[in-house]
């Protein structure tokens, strides 16, 4: 059997870390099981639907680096194989139209909520034969004996009366199919051989077994994986972080450490926690996702974050890290390759973010030096230190970082001053605070001309500053 997964979200809205966990679970066990993964976009929803999700949908993806095999697929462009498919249920008797109006439902709904009963469609119209030219909507026959027994790969055994569900609505009054129809005739015909989608769908799924049974077309298995939860034990919402996937890629994060994070929320594999992208594919089994819900934590992707900006290659980092100085206006064509930049930062950087603004100073000139770190360092007899070190600095030949840290420590015994009273003027000179990688990386990093000029102009502020 080939392995074929599928993740089909609707373009109503951005892609959110929960729709992207999603999307990589089921990424995950096609790569590993050697099979395809299907991008189907479910946009029946003409009226929510926008271009500007899809583009955030693949944005998402593509950012995250989960290439689909197969797809897109819109189901907009399917709606003659829908209606096929629903004509083939009314003419073998799985389906029938349905005259009832919405008042005669809601009243329906409320007396069964009176009498305490489950809200459910009484099957009025099932064998009413009503005829294609009355304005009417399409419901699927339900079995009303038996029961569903869902194998589910996550949760077990799930099993379905079939007394308990309704005859669905399958085509609404105008012809439009709805999603419980499309998406089963979607699974049978990209041959999905496992649906992993959230728990959300459960509902769903013995509905849509009970459609595949009647049109004679294979089961897949099922896999619903659980919710994830904010801190305060709610549903994942904005106000927790359950924002766009891109806006993590705009807060600093790299997709590597979110997919790292995302993995983790419902799977594990023993106490590991850092996976990469190859461990994840080796390592990722659906029996070992969790069957209870998962608690997103911000704190926690962020130290994850952190460790990939760490330990990642930093030809990787500075790819990602280039597009978040050219989205601060810097042009990093004047100054040292940022692949230097990522080795002297990442140490101090949480986020991509924080890294760019600390590397504004090696590309281009401050306005102004920090208040407090210019008010501590710039006393009085700091531009003499700051004098003996430019002409020490100017007698190399080579511009090299040893090298100058040397003269920094000389200056200290030859000025009998305590090495913070010597690095500290300095640095601040050079890059505008008290804040910054240690001082031999950032003046080689710099380079002779932009730490002379800077040194110059820090002596004459000093002077200025300091006159009686």
């Amino acid at each position: 059997m080939t392995i074929k997964t599928r993740f089909a979200p609707s373009p109503t809205g951005y892609l959110h870390v929960g729709g992207a966990r999603t999307a990589l679970f089921s990424w995950l066990y096609a790569r590993k099981q050697g099979g395809e993964f299907i991008l189907r976009i479910e946009d029946t929803d003409l009226e929510r639907s926008t271009q500007a999700s899809v583009d955030a949908i693949f944005d998402g993806m593509n950012w995250l680096g989960l290439a689909h095999d197969t797809g897109p697929f819109y189901q907009t462009q399917r709606f003659d194989r829908y209606q096929e498919i629903i004509q083939q249920l009314l003419d073998q008797g799985d389906a029938y139209h349905c005259t009832c109006s919405r008042e005669e439902l809601d009243q329906l709904r409320e007396q069964q909520k009176a009498n305490k009963e489950k809200p459910r469609y009484n099957g009025k119209c099932r064998s009413a034969n009503i005829s294609s030219e009355h304005e009417a909507v399409i419901r699927f026959k339900n079995p009303v004996g038996g029961e569903v027994i869902i194998s589910d790969l996550v949760k077990g055994t799930i099993t379905v009366a079939n007394k308990e569900l309704d005859d669905l609505i399958i085509a609404r009054s105008d012809g439009t199919p709805t999603y419980n129809l499309t998406v089963v005739v979607d699974d049978m015909d990209m041959g999905v051989s496992h649906v992993i989608r959230g728990d959300d769908h459960i509902n769903n799924t013995p509905r849509q077994i009970n459609i595949l049974k009647a049109l004679q077309a294979p089961l897949p298995y099922y896999a619903h994986v659980p919710m994830i939860l904010g801190s305060d034990g709610a549903r994942l919402s904005k106000r927790h972080g359950a924002v766009s996937v891109m806006q993590y890629r705009d807060e600093g994060y790299l997709p590597d450490a979110l997919l790292n994070y995302l993995v983790r929320l419902g799977w594990s594999h023993g106490d590991q926690e850092i996976f990469s992208i190859d461990e994840m594919i080796a390592l990722f089994e659906l029996k070992d996702v969790n069957v209870s819900a998962s608690t997103f934590n911000p704190e926690k992707l962020l130290w994850l974050n952190h460790q990939y900006i760490m330990n990642s290659k930093p030809e990787h980092v500075a790819h990602h890290l280039q597009w978040h100085m050219d989205h601060q206006g810097i042009d990093c064509h004047n100054g040292p390759e940022l692949v230097d930049i990522v080795k002297a930062q990442r140490e101090r950087s949480k986020t991509l973010v924080e890294m760019a603004a600390a590397s504004h100073y090696f590309y281009q000139e401050f306005e102004a030096y920090d208040e407090k770190a210019a008010k501590k360092n710039f006393k009085q007899g700091a531009d003499d230190v700051l004098q003996h070190l430019m002409d020490e600095f100017s007698k190399l030949e080579q511009w090299d970082g040893e090298k100058l840290h040397q003269i920094v420590l000389d200056a200290v015994e030859v000025l009998a001053l305590k090495l913070g009273k010597v690095a500290q003027p300095l640095r601040v000179a050079i890059s505008g605070s008290g804040v910054s990688p240690a001082i031999d990386v950032t003046l080689a990093l710099l380079g002779r001309e932009k730490t002379l000029a800077r040194m110059s102009r820090a002596i004459e502020f000093i002077k200025e500053k300091n006159k009686v």
